[in-house]
């Protein structure tokens, strides 16, 4: 038997609203990602807004694997109530996630993705996930202060190109 499907839920810190992704958060977060700088680690272009709407409506519609879970979420500081960036998990199995997170370059240097990946792994640790991993570029000193301030260590693995990093959870 296939266990439930874990859905994002709406979070919140003492900054940020993190809300689940949905299609129509496509328009906004085309601006919010356009910085061609935030490929420099991890390659690529920005997506166009039709590009980024077609990728939201398959996230939005779940893996095509009933035991994986893609839990995605904006970010949205209550300050101003613009969006600046997401996080996400990747969940199989219910026992191991991978997370990601980006912050559009006007709001980087606020703490907002560390803010943010801190309660994504708390609230993966109540989900309950045991293992938590996130691949980093070695050269990307910022995300892996990111995953740093949320509990993660840097392992000696390396899967293209990034360092692994990983953290298991207690409970």
């Amino acid at each position: 038997m296939t266990e439930p499907l874990m859905l994002a839920e709406p979070l919140a810190t003492p900054r940020l609203d993190l809300l689940p992704l949905r299609v129509e958060h496509a328009e906004e977060m085309a601006a919010v990602l356009s910085d061609p700088a935030l490929h420099a680690f991890i390659g690529g272009t920005p997506d166009s807004l039709g590009a980024l709407r077609a990728r939201y409506e398959r996230l939005v519609a779940g893996a095509p694997d009933p035991g994986v879970s893609w839990c995605n979420w904006v970010l949205r500081p209550r300050e101003d109530a613009r969006l600046v960036g997401t996080v996400q998990a990747t969940v199989t199995g219910r026992h191991t996630a991978e997370i990601a997170w980006v912050v559009g370059t006007p709001w980087q240097g606020r703490g907002f993705a560390s803010e943010a990946a801190r309660a994504l792994v708390e609230w993966l640790g109540r989900v309950p996930v045991r293992t938590v991993v996130a691949h980093v570029h070695p050269d990307h000193l910022a995300s892996a202060a990111v995953a740093a301030a949320a509990g993660l260590a840097p392992t000696e693995e390396e899967q293209d190109g990034e360092r692994r990093w990983w953290s298991l959870l207690g409970g």
